[in-house]
């Protein structure tokens, strides 16, 4: 039986984009001292969202003091369960806010309304609860007697996430004592400029928790600054490369959470709808915008025709279009210049000889899109099974023994995750303690939680964030 698609969007009246914005520093939106600014685009119809500011170094300077002197005068002294009331306090305000934020990232960012509402905004309110019940509680998190905050932290977040990744970021040093200037990606700031709305309606301390705006420049003089103990960032491990060798001998504390190539492995005796299930998950949530995307599915040859015959049947059910849209599964590629990325490695990856597939998929005439794409006949040295691709491209590689799936797992710079389908226990606990990955999944995909902490190995960075180990990077132990 055939059902007729009705859209069923949700209502962006619900968010007021302002015409402009301006930079969070001090408690108070500013301007910036040399008056330049941006443009924010919705991905999905190229339409001009708002202009915002962009920091430069006297602005970068004036955020930096003003989370100096909150963090010596009112932050740092303060009790642990008195900043635990302010965490509480803007949790529940996301909660309550949690519609427009929603909408607003969907809008800015081109995810679907259904990951913004569903995974997005549960998951950053569940960020600040659980830390919030940590502010009071480090004595007893291993770290020794008395663990310190660290001071000042410069945060930089990339676009894919970015309510969720300043959640990840802002939380744990709040609740570890530290303040933060916080600068988020260009080609999506007003979540982020919205959360510093939340820190004024929470009534926090002036100057706990800034915000710069603006595009790699100001990132860099934000990591690079003096007065800055401590330097955590998500995004490309080009970039954290840069950020490591300008804060090499310095006295900051670093985290790097970068790029991956996760490899998703299917053995013979998985339960293959479920596994089709965790690969779409796996690759083509958020449109493939997530660090630790299954962009590699390596599947073992007995079973390799039958799951591509499912996995191709389910992907010519996803649904690419208007991210507003409730049953749309695939929404726009954030930004021109990644789609372009997208397109050069998939067509290199067809110059290299690997098979492309993708569902007849109907393009929206405006906007950035790519139809989910599958590539089979991929060897290890194609480019599009060794770089990181960050789009709803998946490559296809098949393996004979469990020997031969941890090599090939392992046959790469990056090491962030790894999933596993399998119903043997003994295989699932043999191979996580081969794969060279920060988190493995078994029998699932993307699967968070603040209590668990998150980082990879190798390229893929350093440190870990959330749960008890992720504390240890905001505090002097």
């Amino acid at each position: 039986m055939n059902f007729d698609y009705a859209p069923a969007p949700e209502s962006a009246s619900i968010v007021d984009i302002r015409p402009s914005y301006g930079l969070f520093v001090d408690g108070e939106f500013t301007d910036p001292a040399e008056g330049r600014s941006f443009k924010t685009v919705n991905p999905a119809t190229e339409e001009v969202l708002a202009e915002v500011a962009e920091a430069g170094a006297e602005d970068v300077n004036r955020a930096v003091a003003a989370a100096r002197a909150a963090y010596d005068n009112v932050w740092g002294p303060m009790p642990g369960r008195e900043r635990a009331k302010y965490l509480y306090r803007i949790a529940r305000l996301i909660q309550e806010r949690s519609r427009e934020l929603a909408v607003l990232e969907s809008i800015d960012n081109g995810k679907p309304i259904r990951e913004s509402r569903d995974v997005d905004l549960p998951l950053v309110a569940a960020h600040f609860f659980y830390h919030a019940g940590w502010a009071d509680k480090l004595a007893y998190a291993g770290f020794g007697p008395d663990p310190r905050p660290l001071g000042v932290a410069a945060q930089v977040i990339p676009w894919n996430f970015p309510l969720l990744m300043l959640a990840w970021k802002i939380a744990p040093a709040l609740a570890c004592g530290n303040t933060v200037v916080l600068k988020p990606a260009e080609t999506t700031p007003l979540t982020a400029l919205v959360f510093a709305e939340i820190c004024q309606q929470a009534d926090l301390p002036k100057g706990v928790v800034n915000i710069v705006t603006g595009a790699g420049e100001t990132g860099r003089l934000l990591v690079e600054h003096d007065g800055v103990d401590k330097v955590a960032f998500t995004g490309s491990t080009e970039v954290g490369k840069q950020i490591a060798r300008s804060v090499a001998g310095t006295r900051k504390k670093l985290t790097l959470e970068l790029g991956g190539k996760a490899a998703n492995v299917v053995f013979d005796d998985a339960p293959l709808d479920q596994a089709v299930e965790g690969v779409v998950n796996g690759i083509f949530f958020n449109q493939g915008h997530v660090c630790c995307a299954g962009s590699r599915l390596l599947v073992q040859e007995s079973i390799a025709e039958e799951l591509l015959d499912r996995l191709k049947a389910r992907m010519a059910t996803l649904r690419v279009g208007d991210p507003l849209d409730k049953n749309t599964d695939i929404g726009a590629i954030n930004s021109a210049a990644q789609l372009e990325k997208i397109r050069m490695l998939s067509e290199i990856g067809e110059r290299e000889g690997a098979r492309r597939w993708s569902p007849p998929c109907e393009l929206p005439q405006r906007g950035y899109w790519f139809a989910p794409t599958l590539f089979t006949g991929v060897a290890q040295s194609h480019r599009i099974a060794r770089e990181e691709i960050f789009g709803p491209v998946l490559s296809v590689l098949t393996f004979r023994t469990p020997d031969e799936a941890v090599a090939k797992a392992n046959n790469t710079p990056y090491g962030l995750s790894a999933g596993i389908w399998t119903e043997k226990g003994s295989r699932i606990l043999w191979m996580a303690e081969r794969l060279r990955a920060g988190v493995v999944w078994a029998n699932t995909f993307n699967k968070f939680d603040p209590t668990s902490p998150f980082g990879g190995y190798k390229e893929s960075g350093f440190g870990r964030e959330g749960g008890r180990h992720g504390l240890e990077a905001y505090l002097n132990v």
